[in-house]
């Protein structure tokens, strides 16, 4: 069934209460006091309900009035609220854009972008991917992302550098490896267990595994390899910036290696069809690009 309530005349009720009179509501409107007092009471009629009851000079809610009051400002707020959107899509802002994000770009930074990009465009949906090296790749080239994060340029696609993440080799505090005495090569870390964490890609790059050990344990997310290097179950080149207080309080210690204690993974900010980007795409893009500035 069709409403038979117009949104102009909920929106004269909601005035009346906010402004707290008619005659007010009609200064706001720009209406004559006789036209919002007539949307009141179209709708009073129309529902069978009394809205107000006027008590001196002021028109006062009634219980049943709160209740529409209450709904018509949501009713109303919904409204505007399609009106932005339909701004937007119609300036050509996506109703939905996928990211796809290689899980070492800090989390607590790309949050804050998508935060930003939403309160600009509230509308457009964000879908996000997380996935590790060869799954960023496999995202873009399936044709099913607008962007993407990514520590390789997959054939066919260019993009330019957003950072450059420091992956420290680090083992907990009381770990066997920190009581040799000494500098470490690479044949001391073969004796123990190393965390490492899966390539999210169809084809593993067995070339990511950098170091031949016996013992290995392969997780999916960043934050479970910090929790098992934590608990000292192994070693791990893990990102500075996820481990900042680990280190500070001396929980995890850098392990003292001879050399490739410090590695540095670039990561790309990389449009998948940079000709046919939509407005929503090139912004999210810039917002991203001048986040770590």
């Amino acid at each position: 069934m069709s409403p038979h309530i117009t949104l102009e005349q909920w929106r004269s009720l909601i005035e009346v209460v906010d402004a707290g009179g008619y005659a007010q509501a009609a200064e706001k409107l720009c209406k004559s006091q006789s036209a919002v007092s007539y949307a009141v009471q179209k709708i009073e009629s129309l529902l069978d309900v009394k809205a107000f009851e006027i008590q001196g000079r002021r028109a006062i809610l009634t219980p049943t009035g709160q209740t529409l009051y209450r709904r018509a400002l949501a009713l109303v707020n919904e409204a505007n609220e399609l009106e932005r959107a339909a701004h937007k899509l119609s300036a050509g802002w996506e109703a939905v854009i996928t990211l796809v994000a290689e899980i070492l770009f800090p989390s607590e930074q790309l949050l804050r972008c998508l935060q930003q990009f939403s309160q600009e465009s509230p509308g457009t949906r964000v879908e996000l991917i997380e996935s590790v090296l060869g799954g960023t790749s496999d995202a873009l080239l399936s044709g099913n992302v607008d962007l993407a994060i990514s520590p390789q340029l997959p054939p066919g696609f260019l993009g330019n550098i957003l950072m450059q993440i420091r992956l420290q080799a680090v083992a907990h505090a009381d770990h066997p490896l920190h009581h040799q005495g000494r500098e470490l090569s690479y044949r001391d870390l073969q004796a123990y267990r190393h965390i490492v964490i899966r390539d999210s890609g169809t084809k593993r790059d067995q070339r990511a595994v950098s170091v031949e050990v016996e013992q290995r344990w392969t997780v999916s997310q960043v934050a479970t390899s910090i929790q098992a290097v934590c608990m000292g179950y192994g070693f791990a080149w893990l990102p500075e910036a996820q481990i900042k207080e680990e280190l500070k309080t001396g929980l995890l210690k850098p392990l003292p290696l001879r050399e490739g204690a410090l590695r540095e993974v670039p990561l790309y900010l990389i449009l998948a069809n940079p000709d046919f980007a939509g407005s929503g795409v090139k912004r999210l893009a810039e917002i991203l690009t001048t986040s770590g500035l």
